[in-house]
């Protein structure tokens, strides 16, 4: 599930500081505590002894696991820091190109942890690379740009994605005007992409790990929020993206759902012979909405099939689809990384029953988005939205979504009051236009949210009225309506990519086809 809209967060030498500088707890473990404690209130020279130690000691795995070393690299604490700096010392990438020494890196160890604690381990490899091979990159931030890239990719190109792969032509036009304000070098990323494409990008674990089955996982152990049999939606590579699978989340809503893909990633056109209606048993299970073929049993293991047709429901959006007239009861589901999907319900009922359960998990559950990038690029790019479930409490959950309300609504009035001139390229004018639905959307989806918690979030989830007469006719037949049942067509996929392609710029008046 790798996603370029993000690269304005990583490409960006603002936000990287603040992700680094961010005020926060000085949280550490016990053994920083035991190890720490008493050097860090008596002087520099002692902190950096005591992280040389500790540095050493993690990167020799002694008496640490492989899938320790993250959390004691990514802390945001100046201590954290110093640790992180000694450790990468024990890394040579000179003469390396960036993805040998990323692939490099992580055979010493596992980048699992919680999020921003995998992007700040980023952040110290990218500062080493560009220490050791200054003449390669034009910048620090350029390197970490290229890195994040690298991540991104390597989920797009080896996760568990709809729609086909990205292509190293767009690949490409993802990254112009990201390096200072300039591109890379085609060469540079061409080579990039083929090495990522040929060969994924994996990191070491533990031997213990090895021997489990894959849907134990290691990320969620060391994250420490997850039981050990949570597995993850798509691939463990993408430090920013990564959507859990809990067997344990609750089950919100259930039922038979055909389902029609409009648009791909970035809302990107979906190809013609992709397109087609199909019938699935969709159960919305914690913040996921999974699409099986058969009907929902607890105790059946989800196959690989059912992982590949589940859709993150985190910062998403679902609607009555009024654009859509060819069949009844439709509703559009527009998901954080703007892939749109039509779902046609059995009655007007069950679809507003989709609908209210939809908004009210992504109104409950989404956790705040990281601050958006502070560059100079003329590309418009939205800022990224962790699939992580919020750490709010209800009512802090609802001043967030509020504080982010009155933000979007500000950046829309202002953004509308300054249009392109008539005279400027066409291409400033998309972008303006592409920002402009991006604001109007969010406004929509914020208030939504913000009324939802009004209302009593958790407490609506747990209502369950509304679908109780759905739910028989549901499991009383595989089947929709006879009258509007969607016809599965056998069709050749379509194998040809546009060069040029570029994603389309919306309307809001936009029809959906």
């Amino acid at each position: 599930m790798g996603s370029f809209w993000s690269l304005s967060y990583c490409c960006n030498a603002g936000a990287k500081t603040a992700l680094l500088e961010t005020h926060s707890e000085m949280g550490s473990t016990e053994i920083l505590e035991k190890e720490a404690s008493e050097s860090l209130s008596n002087g520099t020279s002692s902190n950096v002894e005591a992280a040389k130690r500790l540095a050493k000691r993690l990167y020799q795995l002694d008496r640490f696991k492989r899938s320790d070393v993250a959390k004691h690299l990514g802390k945001n604490n100046e201590f954290s820091k110093l640790v992180a700096e000694e450790y990468l010392k024990f890394f040579d990438f000179t003469g390396m190109t960036l993805d040998q020494s990323l692939r490099y890196f992580f055979k010493a160890f596992s980048l699992v942890g919680e999020t921003q604690e995998r992007e700040r381990v980023l952040i110290h490899f990218s500062n080493r690379y560009f220490y050791c091979n200054p003449d390669t990159i034009a910048s620090q931030d350029g390197v970490h740009c290229l890195t994040c890239a690298m991540m991104l990719l390597n989920t797009d190109l080896h996760g568990h994605n709809i729609g086909k792969k990205m292509t190293c032509q767009e690949f490409i036009a993802n990254l112009q005007g990201v390096n200072e304000g300039g591109d890379f070098s085609k060469e540079l990323l061409k080579a990039l992409y083929n090495s990522i494409k040929n060969e994924k990008l994996e990191w070491a674990v533990d031997d213990e790990e090895k021997k489990k089955s894959p849907s134990e996982g290691t990320d969620e152990k060391a994250n420490g929020t997850h039981p050990k049999t949570i597995s993850r939606i798509g691939s463990t590579t993408n430090p920013f993206l990564d959507i859990p699978h809990d067997p344990n989340a609750a089950v919100y809503k259930s039922g038979f759902l055909a389902r029609k893909i409009h648009a791909d990633m970035d809302g990107k056109k979906t190809p013609r012979g992709k397109r087609g209606w199909k019938t699935f048993y969709a159960v919305l299970k914690g913040t996921i909405l999974y699409l099986q073929k058969d009907e929902y049993k607890p105790e059946k293991a989800l196959s690989e099939e059912d992982l590949k047709n589940a859709v993150s429901v985190h910062h998403a959006l679902a609607s009555k689809a009024i654009d859509y007239e060819k069949k009844p009861n439709v509703l559009k589901l527009k998901t954080a990384d703007w892939r749109v999907l039509l779902f046609q319900a059995q009655s007007p009922e069950e679809m507003q029953g989709w609908i209210n359960k939809i908004n009210c998990v992504a109104a409950v559950f989404s956790a705040p988005p990281f601050p958006a990038a502070i560059g100079s690029q003329k590309k418009f790019s939205r800022p990224l939205l962790p699939a992580t479930t919020t750490k709010l409490s209800q009512e802090e959950q609802l001043k967030s979504h509020e504080s982010k309300l009155k933000q979007i609504t500000t950046e829309l009035a202002e953004h509308r009051s300054y249009p392109p001139d008539k005279k400027v390229k066409a291409k400033e004018i998309d972008e303006y236009r592409l920002k402009d639905h991006y604001l109007e959307f969010e406004k929509t989806r914020y208030e939504i949210y913000v009324s939802i918690l009004k209302e009593g979030g958790k407490e609506l989830l747990s209502n369950n009225e509304i679908e109780a007469a759905g739910l028989k006719k549901s499991h009383s037949s595989p089947s929709l309506n006879p009258d509007s049942s969607p016809v599965t067509a056998k069709v050749k996929r379509n194998v040809s990519e546009r060069k040029d392609h570029r994603p389309e710029t919306p309307s809001i008046k936009q029809k959906v086809t």
